[in-house]
């Protein structure tokens, strides 16, 4: 007898994603009936004076309860509700880019661990001084992608960095990719593309140190893609590094169609160019500005703190309003 824990799984996911639409039609409809009683009700003179406080309350909220239908119906992007890989690497500005690099990653396991998210360090590569010359993460939890898929690009930072004795404010940068994590099914591998190398995990030392070749390094050799993980168990690395490739493969193919859908896709909020100078934080200034939608908040010690709501809220708003432009068109 076939396993039907996949259907099963397959509805579930359908039920879920058509109750939110099923919802804000039922609510629209109700306001629309009820309208319709409350005018009927107008020539009862015993019902009118009723009838007449509920239609201005009526008519006031269906403009609403009409703009969540639209949210509702706007099309949904597939990789919305998966968790995603975070990767963080310096740009210019040497030491002190390597600092803001490290600064961005504890921005962002703050803000996972305010929404009740899981973060794991796939692969990191630090500095003498305490910055990330390179991150990995791998983010689990409620709607990270959907949540996440806005902060990619550059985030540049202006502020005196603890290594300047002269107190000059220096400007740095450094780039942020978030990419969907990919399935079995989006993606295939085929193992004749790959090159596996296993390599000595640099770390504190200890016993078994000079024992086993842990650290594994995947190259994919159609693309040229690098992915290295080095946890001290070898499978899991595998398992881990395999889990970075398939993302980065199907975040090329994304960007694929995507390109192909729309000509100007790099003037997309969100569209994911990593090139793109998206975001600058101020510190002598105490403001974060985001670019893309001219958004000044003087709080940037609350942002870097992992206070990012209020700016993805936004950046999500306007997604969804240069969607529904679209559609009009």
């Amino acid at each position: 007898m076939a396993d039907g824990s996949g259907d099963i799984a397959a509805l579930a996911k359908e039920y879920s994603d058509l109750k939110p639409v099923v919802d804000q039609i039922e609510a629209y409809q109700q306001i629309v009936d009820d309208m319709e009683e409350a005018e009927l009700m107008l020539s009862d003179p015993d019902m009118a004076e009723l009838a007449e406080e509920e239609l201005p309350r009526l008519k006031a909220a269906l403009p609403d309860a009409e703009a969540a239908l639209q949210l509702a119906l706007l099309p949904k992007d597939a990789a919305d509700a998966r968790p995603a890989m975070l990767e963080i690497r310096p740009g210019t500005g040497g030491d002190e880019a390597a600092l803001f690099a490290g600064d961005l990653l504890r921005m962002y396991q703050r803000y996972a661990e305010a929404r009740g998210w899981k973060i794991d360090i796939v692969e990191e590569q630090a500095t003498e001084l305490g910055g990330i010359k390179e991150v990995v993460a791998h983010i689990t939890g409620d709607n990270v992608f959907a949540r996440m898929k806005y902060e990619s690009g550059v985030h540049r930072v202006q502020r005196v960095p603890t290594t300047e004795s002269g107190g000059r404010i220096h400007t740095s940068a450094a780039t942020v990719a978030v990419l969907p994590e990919a399935e079995d099914v989006d993606i295939e591998i085929a193992p004749q593309d790959i090159r596996i190398d296993t390599m000595r995990s640099s770390g504190a030392g200890g016993q078994h140190v000079n024992t086993t070749d842990s650290a594994v390094r995947i190259t994919h050799l159609p693309t040229g893609i690098v992915v290295t993980s080095s946890e001290k168990s070898q499978h899991r690395n595998r398992d881990k590094a395999m889990q970075v490739l398939r993302a980065r493969l199907y975040d090329l193919e994304r960007s694929r169609v995507d390109s192909e859908r729309s000509a100007d896709r790099a003037a997309q909020v969100g569209s994911g160019d990593r090139s793109e100078r998206i975001r600058t934080y101020n510190f002598p200034q105490g403001r974060m500005t985001d670019h893309r939608i001219n958004l000044t908040l003087y709080k940037v010690d609350q942002v870097m703190q992992g206070d990012l709501d209020e700016v993805i809220d936004a950046l999500t708003a306007d997604a969804q309003a240069r969607l529904m432009a679209e559609m009009g068109t």
